[in-house]
């Protein structure tokens, strides 16, 4: 009983460890699929325009763009999820230990600089720069432009989602500030479930409130990480204080992104080579914490 009570509880622990995943997925493609309602049904706004062959291109042009950013989320999401940022399979021993360098006693080997232990993850990272909850994956060394450029997208797409989710902002607050809108936005669940508005309006509302919401956090995750881009800095030497690999904006995003950072973002499939290998940098300060 003990082992199987063991197993079960492993297998839960490994769902639970997926679910941000899958309930990330679920609000992109809910969302995708709200927003593009909106563009055939309720767009252009006015009759008049409904007619005209303009329309059509509008509604073309709007999917196109929509597409292209759920697109972009997506494979860069997959390739950031694919590409493994660990020690497993580099070749540390060639290189010597030099300052930096440090023994984790969990991979009983001596890592390089940037280089640290994930528990979540059980491995050591190459540069590393945290544990991503939402995909359950750390950012390191060799996914840190998928992430940042994921970050991108979906920032950008989540401001597009809430500047066409306006409208049904502008219906719901239609007859006037009333206690019922005001409920319908800041808890549409409780409005559904006590039978106050249907479904379709429910959907709406939450969908409307999640562009929101999500547009906020993600945008704070993904300003604060361009700001680390910039500076050449890991989210753990940030925590410490410490810009030792500070080469200047151009050089850090090349050696952030690679080497086509100036185009590698608009798309995951242009190829951009990363500078170095993960575990020798060019070192412009003092690796002690400033005071």
């Amino acid at each position: 009983m003990t082992g199987l009570g063991s197993r079960l509880f492993y297998k839960v622990g490994k769902l639970c460890e997926q679910l941000p995943v899958f309930l990330n997925t679920f609000l992109v493609f809910s969302i995708t699929g709200e927003v593009s309602y909106l563009v055939l049904v309720g767009a252009p706004l006015k009759a008049e325009q409904q007619k005209t062959a303009w329309s059509s291109w509008w509604k073309a042009l709007h999917l196109l763009g929509q597409y292209y950013m759920l697109g972009n989320i997506c494979w860069n999401a997959f390739l950031f999820l694919k590409v493994s940022p660990s020690i497993k399979g580099v070749f540390l021993g060639g290189n010597g230990l030099g300052q930096g360098w440090r023994y984790c006693y969990t991979c009983e080997t001596h890592t390089p600089p940037r280089c640290s232990h994930c528990y979540d993850c059980k491995v050591c990272v190459l540069r590393r720069d945290h544990h991503c909850v939402f995909f359950g994956q750390c950012v390191g060394f060799r996914n840190y432009r998928y992430f940042v450029c994921c970050l991108l997208f979906m920032w950008l797409g989540l401001l597009y989602a809430m500047v066409m989710n306006a409208e049904v902002f502008i219906v719901i607050l239609k007859e006037g500030v009333t206690l019922h809108s005001i409920l319908l936005l800041l808890i549409p669940w409780i409005m559904l479930v006590s039978g106050q508005v249907s479904a379709r309006a429910f959907t709406f509302a939450f969908i409307a409130d999640t562009c929101v919401v999500g547009f906020l956090l993600v945008s704070a995750f993904f300003f604060f990480h361009l700001f680390l881009l910039f500076r050449g800095q890991t989210t753990r030497e940030w925590y410490s204080s410490r810009r030792p690999y500070n080469l200047g904006l151009v050089n850090n995003l090349r050696h952030m992104l690679g080497l086509r950072w100036y185009i590698c973002w608009l798309s995951p499939l242009i190829p951009s080579p990363l500078v170095g290998d993960g575990i020798n940098f060019q070192v412009t300060g003092s690796l002690e914490p400033c005071q």
